[in-house]
């Protein structure tokens, strides 16, 4: 939650930041941007290292080094130093966040995880719904320094409690995974690549800029998947991403996202430069989104239990489809009533969505690869949405010759145009992802003593 927070303050922050520090248009995008590239490129490797090392061991220095940062940027007196500890940030931000479900996957029974990563996925969606109200009043109160404090001692006593907090542990069965510190550095540098190059597509378009990092971007994939067939302990282990039910609930997750994130990225703009409500006004009006996350995500652990998670997320990937369809028929003299319905659906089957595809990856990766399974679903949550940003912004692009964020405002219902036809494409990303869903094990598969037994080599170690 410290984490979801953090990056929604941001978002409402940046003007101010701006201003304050005298900084350019780019350099703030670099906030985001630099924390971004950061995140999404270490995270498979931070789970890895939870593996090995233990995955409260491992959050407990991600949490601890996230505050420290955090108050860095609080007292930092240029946009530079903010930028470098941003990315500090990122690093550590991805050293905790696969621990997370590393620890879950520890404690509870495959059988049992839905609800605790219900809760999780509830906490994020308070975030998501308390971060602009909460930024917006604290930099308008205090300053746009104050909502970086506002995380520091909550995330110094959770470090601290999983510094000295004991729970029982039981001895590992097998050698501790290798580390394959060569397949992490083609991975973080395909990832990197991608992520940058998605992100130059959101903020700028630029041609030559994106051709370069989709390049970069496919040779170190390439690399890294010759490496990964050659090495002796690889660094995602052919038995987790081959998997029938992994690789299925990551591409969902992947989905999900890309249409969510975009949807709410096309819907921000037209709130506020079609509608014309100011930031606040506009976070309110779209506020039935992380309402909904927070509702869903408990109901979606029961469902998971009852039905399985093939008919739970393919009916969630449908209802996700039907508010972006929904948003695309949003205009001007739609009311708060239209477009809460539409935001409603989106966070109804995407909360239910994350919850379900998250204890799929998580319940069935071995123990033994907790933390790398948790690192592969934390950068499915990175990557979709600035694919889902990315393709928006290049359609609304394409469809209006107008950059969004850029000026003048859109103009003779050019917005409207476009709008349409993005958010249809989108909602077509997310029927892809309920037809990736048919690929999921069923009730009894759920049921059955795949979800209950595991082999010698893939029983609890009790680290984290």
């Amino acid at each position: 939650m410290i984490v979801a927070l953090d990056g929604t303050v941001l978002t409402v922050v940046q003007p101010a930041l701006q201003r304050d520090l005298n900084a350019s248009f780019t350099q703030v995008q670099w906030t985001s941007t630099g924390y971004l590239i950061a995140v999404a490129s270490l995270l498979v490797f931070a789970g890895r290292l939870g593996d090995r090392y233990g995955h409260r061991r491992i959050f407990a220095v991600g949490t601890l080094g996230f505050a420290l940062a955090s108050a860095g940027i609080g007292l930092a007196p240029g946009v530079g130093p903010v930028i470098a500890l941003r990315v500090v940030q990122g690093v550590f931000g991805a050293l905790l966040q696969p621990a997370t479900l590393g620890m879950l996957r520890a404690a509870y029974p495959p059988d049992r995880l839905g609800m605790p990563i219900a809760v999780r996925t509830s906490a994020i969606g308070l975030a998501a719904a308390a971060g602009p109200v909460l930024g917006g009043a604290l930099a308008t109160e205090l300053g746009w320094r104050s909502v970086f404090f506002l995380s520091v001692v909550p995330a110094l006593v959770i470090g601290v409690l999983a510094l000295v907090v004991r729970v029982p542990a039981s001895p590992r069965r097998g050698p501790a995974p290798g580390l394959d510190l060569p397949g992490a550095g083609l991975l973080a540098v395909t990832l990197a690549c991608l992520v940058h190059a998605l992100v130059g597509v959101a903020e700028s378009g630029r041609p030559a800029a994106t051709a370069l990092g989709v390049c970069g971007a496919a040779l170190g994939a390439t690399a890294f998947i010759r490496h990964e067939r050659r090495a002796a302990s690889p660094l995602i282990p052919p038995r987790l991403i081959g998997s029938a039910a992994v690789g299925p609930a990551l591409g969902v997750l992947v989905a999900a996202s890309s249409a969510m994130f975009g949807a709410l990225f096309v819907g921000t703009y037209f709130l506020q430069d079609v509608l014309e409500l100011d930031p606040l006004h506009s976070a309110v009006r779209a506020l039935p989104l992380a309402i909904m996350m927070i509702v869903s995500a408990p109901y979606a652990a029961v469902l998971l239990r009852r039905y399985g998670p093939r008919q739970t997320i393919t009916a969630a990937m449908a209802v996700l489809a039907l508010g972006v369809l929904a948003l695309s028929r949003l205009d001007q003299a739609s009311g708060a009533m239209a477009a809460g319905s539409g935001f409603l659906l989106v966070g109804a089957g995407f909360g239910t969505v994350m919850v379900a595809a998250t204890a799929v990856v998580v319940r069935h990766a071995p123990v033994a690869d907790a933390g790398v399974a948790g690192g592969l679903q934390q950068t499915a949550m990175n990557v979709g949405p600035t694919l889902g940003i990315a393709a928006a912004t290049t359609l609304m692009t394409t469809l209006t010759g107008h950059a969004p964020g850029a000026e003048p405002y859109w103009r003779d219902g050019a917005f409207l145009t476009a709008m349409g036809p993005t958010l249809a494409a989108l909602a077509a990303v997310a029927v892809l992802g309920a037809v990736a869903a048919t690929r999921l094990p069923g009730r009894a598969a759920q049921t059955g003593d795949e979800a209950t037994k595991l082999p010698a080599t893939e029983a609890p170690s009790g680290r984290g």
